[in-house]
């Protein structure tokens, strides 16, 4: 998301100059409305429209495009602390005849956040089913995409529920095992062993934080300014609290390598994308996942950190598009709008 944000933001220093102070302006004072103003522009721009279900009484916010056809559906799940919108940057490339899914994982955004939730990767997993079951998404077999946390639910949905997926997408995603941990890792087991939860790097409480949160998160070093940044910040805040409760769940014992622990029960054709120069999830996890999984092929993206989707948003939808059309004997003439 914030990545969009900074994007949004270089944009609009293309304008003339008073529309930016008062673009800038209202960022400082009214910096969450602005941010829904642009992923609604963006929505409306792509044809996503935003709908909700329920199951029980639970409420899954979700944004869709297209309708079911004789190709496959196309779930797909954000990381951790985004939502849908994170995916309008890779939408924006890809075929209108695809339908497209893109749902607000459990507690984010406008899908229900519950204290008694169950937040761990299998809790995740059981409740993105409810979520297919609803929309009967499942009634043939549909392709799953899942970057980071969302991969991490992806291949394990896809371990769980095979009948569901037909095939799978895995950007760069949590949950393996590595034989060394990388700096990011290593910080993270220091923060969890002194009990500093409140320094999380991917959960920033002031712009020093911020910036430095985007600098780990992507290979492209963007310069934005102090008061963009305590505008992301302000945005983020309010829900700092459960994004440190799903973290700590996420990382504990019984979630941290739940994909490793399933890795070898995915049977569909898989596609693992990995961004070579990602800090968070190091890249080596592309071989390891393509040894366990037979049928399995690795994109590896050069000059391109943890936020995949977003870094190479146009290069991403080509890689799936050509995957579901190797896959599926699909037409792919009309790869790229």
């Amino acid at each position: 998301m914030d990545l969009d944000v900074v994007n949004m933001f270089v944009i609009a220093g293309g304008t003339l100059a008073l529309p930016i102070l008062a673009f800038v302006a209202s960022f400082l004072l009214w910096p969450s409305a602005l941010i829904r103003i642009y992923y609604w522009y963006w929505r409306r721009t792509l044809g996503m429209q935003v709908r909700y279900v329920h199951h029980e009484d639970y409420q899954f916010c979700y944004s869709f495009r297209g309708r079911p056809s004789h190709k496959p559906s196309v779930l797909m799940l954000h990381g951790f602390s985004a939502h849908k919108d994170m995916w309008l940057s890779m939408v924006k490339f890809l075929p209108k005849n695809l339908h497209l899914v893109c749902v607000d994982m459990p507690g984010h955004e406008g899908t229900t956040r519950s204290s008694l939730d169950d937040l761990s990767i299998d809790g995740q997993v059981k409740r993105i089913h409810q979520f297919v079951e609803c929309l009967k998404l499942n009634k043939k077999p549909f392709h799953l995409v899942g970057t980071s946390m969302g991969g991490h639910v992806a291949g394990v949905y896809a371990a769980h529920y095979p009948s569901d997926v037909c095939s799978l997408s895995l950007v760069c995603p949590a949950g393996l095992q590595y034989s060394t941990d990388n700096k990011f890792v290593q910080r993270l087991k220091e923060l969890q062993e002194s009990a500093a939860v409140e320094k999380i790097p991917l959960i920033p409480t002031t712009p020093e934080e911020m910036s430095e949160m985007l600098q780990l998160c992507s290979y492209v070093r963007f310069k934005v300014p102090q008061q963009i940044l305590q505008g992301l910040v302000d945005v983020r805040i309010p829900h700092n609290t459960f994004y440190r409760k799903l973290f700590l769940e996420i990382v504990s014992e019984k979630s941290r390598y739940s994909l490793h622990q399933n890795m070898d029960k995915i049977k569909v054709p898989t596609q693992i994308i990995w961004g070579k120069q990602d800090q968070v999830l190091d890249v080596s996890g592309a071989d390891m996942l393509a040894k366990s999984i037979a049928n399995s092929q690795v994109e590896l993206l050069e000059n391109c950190g943890h936020s995949v989707v977003m870094e190479r948003p146009r290069k991403t939808a080509k890689l799936l598009v050509d995957f579901l059309a190797s896959v599926h004997n699909t037409d792919s003439s009309k790869k790229l709008d």
